[in-house]
């Protein structure tokens, strides 16, 4: 029996006993929103209307740089709800389900099962095709839940007029929007909320049993469809898109850049049109995440219940001259919001800037609601920097992606091609990317002095020592 197998025995050994016991439950609200980068109130951004969200990372610690470990919904999804890394699920495209590769895994959701909870989710959590899958239960991992409720609104009932600026691409990759009437809760966000508030009404009335309740909303992920309420808060006219220097693409591997030519060809007016659509939706997903959090508070449920909130993964809104998309390795592509409030916590209202991952959400709340933490898992769990948000931290984050690994001709991506492998290492201090193991380019960026990565270092030879132990980081896959 190995040390590491021994060590992860005793843990399970203490936890269950623990539980055993009768030490108290925590409850878990776990918020997913989907293709949501950065651009929040909370992180920043001046133009979004986010109040909601905003306001949950003052009652929980708001992690700045928390990363996922593939940028596509599939991969990503995979990776955080069962704990473990893309390499391990073999999930780097959406078409490929991680049971396929790990059959026995056991799923975050079958950690609470497993511990008594009652686990249900309402929504995308698992991958959905979006639009087309919406009502559906998607591509989704039946043991995980007890109960699954997939609500279908108004957005999928008004697909049609929907306006695609980018015809050639299916509406789940598309620059398309729609505003429509009435006040967004008739959406299907909406009704996932409704339908999250009726659980939680539930428990409330009937508080034996812990919860475990996923609720996963599908905006602000493209086509960015909201009521005009939600337009109208974001005049046209605010927007602009962004200025970079001149040089900056120069330095970069061809292969970083997804979307050729930029912008798909797209002129600015219909651009800005679509990045005002991007922020209503955001705004609207907002709003639900207010309803829930506010019935939560209403029915005296906060005071035992973790409420978590994160992102699948970031997405470009014209970065890196013209990127549109998920799928890149670039910070607004792979960087993702992330929020924990664990009630009573003294340090609720900070800000922890050490580089985590959504790979550690499995054994963070295991650890947090006193729970097993199953020995396979392959993140760390944040327990530490939830107490500490400043405490030394010497795990890096790691990200993810393959080039030529999905039939995606309609953005330039040629399947026949031998996939490229891109993986980035991320430190307090940098951010280093190898496409190819090299091959085919690496970038260098100063994670502190360089935030939207302008400057592409890697051919400095006076970073030579940083590249080499990053390298050294990047091959160890730590775990």
């Amino acid at each position: 029996m190995n040390l590491r197998f021994l060590l992860a025995s005793c843990t399970v050994l203490a936890a269950t006993l623990g539980t055993l016991l009768g030490a108290p439950k925590l409850n878990v609200l776990f918020l997913v929103a989907d293709d949501l980068n950065t651009r929040l109130g909370c992180y920043g951004d001046a133009q979004a209307i986010s109040p909601n969200i905003d306001k949950l990372a003052k009652r929980g610690v708001r992690f700045e740089r928390a990363y996922c470990q593939y940028p596509l919904c599939n991969p990503s999804r995979s990776s955080f709800l069962t704990g473990l890394r893309p390499d391990t699920t073999r999930v780097v495209e959406n078409t490929t389900h991680f049971r396929k590769a790990v059959s026995d895994a056991q799923t975050l959701p079958q950690t609470f099962q497993r511990a008594g909870y009652s686990v249900v989710r309402a929504g995308k959590l698992y991958h959905y095709n979006v639009p087309a899958s919406i009502g559906t239960d998607g591509f989704d991992d039946a043991p995980s839940w007890q109960r699954t409720i997939n609500p279908s609104g108004r957005d999928k009932d008004e697909e049609k007029a929907i306006r695609n600026y980018t015809p050639k691409i299916g509406l789940g990759a598309a620059l398309a929007w729609h505003a429509t009437a009435g006040d967004g809760t008739d959406h299907t966000d909406g009704k996932i909320a409704t339908e999250v508030i009726a659980l939680l009404e539930q428990h409330a009335a009937q508080p034996e049993k812990p919860f475990f309740i996923g609720c996963g909303f599908f905006r602000p992920h493209v086509p960015c469809v909201a009521s005009q309420k939600y337009f109208d808060l974001h005049p046209l006219e605010k927007f602009s898109l962004p200025k970079e220097p001149l040089e900056h693409l120069a330095k970069i591997p061809a292969v970083s850049l997804l979307v050729k030519p930029p912008s798909y060809g797209v002129a600015e007016p219909d651009l800005l049109n679509f990045l005002r659509a991007y922020y209503a939706s955001v705004s609207q997903m907002d709003a639900q995440v207010g309803r829930v959090v506010d019935a939560l508070d209403r029915l005296k449920l906060a005071d035992k219940t973790i409420i978590v909130f994160l992102s699948d993964h970031g997405w470009l809104l014209g970065e890196h001259g013209g990127q549109w998309q998920k799928r890149s390795l670039f910070e607004e592509s792979a960087r993702v919001p992330l929020v924990i409030a664990v009630p009573g916590n003294a340090a609720n209202g900070q800000t922890s800037q050490r580089p985590v991952e959504l790979v550690d959400l499995h054994p963070t709340l295991a650890e947090l609601c006193g729970l097993p933490i199953h020995p396979t898992l392959e993140g760390r769990s944040l327990k530490p920097l939830l107490t500490n948000p400043q405490a030394a931290w010497d795990k890096p984050a790691f990200t993810q992606v393959t080039r030529n690994a999905e039939v995606s001709l309609a953005i330039g991506v040629d399947p026949k091609k031998k996939p490229i492998i891109g993986r980035s290492v991320r430190t307090d201090r940098w951010c280093y990317i190898e496409w190819d193991e090299g091959r085919a380019g690496t970038e260098l960026y100063d994670a502190q002095a360089d935030l939207k990565q302008y400057h592409n270092l890697a051919a400095d030879p006076k970073h030579a020592a940083a590249i080499a132990e990053l390298k050294r980081l990047l091959a160890s896959r730590a775990k």
